[in-house]
C-alpha cells in the first residue's frame, strides 16, 4: 500500500543552475544529494551507463513533506522538446504560497518565465476552495504551478 508521496523527480540539464533556482528563487531548502550509478542504477532507468547526480530539496528546514529530487544525467542527452500541458506526463509541479500576489511579483522582478499573472478560481461547486494560481517555467523550461488556497 501506498503511504505517502515521498518525492517528485525532475530531470534537469544543469544540476547547480537548478539548485540555484529551486533555492534562492523558490526559496527551497537544500537537504543534500548524492550520485547514483552502477548496475542497479543502470537497471533503474533501464539505460547502461546511467550515472547521475541528484539533490533533494524541501519547503521546510527539517525536511518534512514531500521533496523534489533533482537529476541530471551524467552523458545521456535530454530529450529537448519543451514542455508541454498536452502530453501525457506530469503537466505540473505546484508549489502552495502565502501571498501569490506577492510571490508572482518576486519572480517577476527576478526574470522568472511567467506564462500567466495570478487567476481566481471558486472550486467551492466541487468540493474544493477557492484559489489564486498562476504557471511559470524553471531555467529547463518544466512547468511549475504557484497556489494560494482562500
Amino acid at each position: 500500500m501506498i503511504q505517502s508521496i515521498a518525492h517528485i523527480g525532475l530531470s534537469v540539464k544543469d544540476l547547480d543552475r537548478s539548485i540555484d533556482f529551486y533555492q534562492n528563487v523558490l526559496d527551497l531548502h537544500l537537504l543534500g544529494g548524492m550520485t547514483m550509478d552502477g548496475q542497479a542504477t543502470d537497471t533503474l532507468f533501464q539505460k547502461d551507463q546511467a550515472s547521475a547526480k541528484l539533490a533533494y530539496l524541501s519547503p521546510n528546514k527539517d525536511g518534512s513533506g514531500t521533496l523534489v529530487e533533482l537529476i541530471q544525467f551524467n552523458q545521456i542527452p535530454l530529450d529537448k522538446s519543451k514542455a508541454d500541458f498536452f502530453k501525457p506526463s506530469i503537466s505540473e509541479l505546484c508549489f502552495a504560497v502565502e501571498d501569490i500576489h506577492a510571490f508572482y511579483a518576486k519572480l517577476k522582478s527576478l526574470g522568472v518565465d511567467l506564462l500567466s499573472p495570478p487567476q481566481y478560481f471558486d472550486s467551492t461547486d466541487a468540493g474544493f476552495s477557492k484559489s489564486w494560481a498562476f504557471y511559470f517555467r524553471d531555467p529547463d523550461g518544466i512547468i511549475l504551478e504557484a497556489i494560494q488556497y482562500l
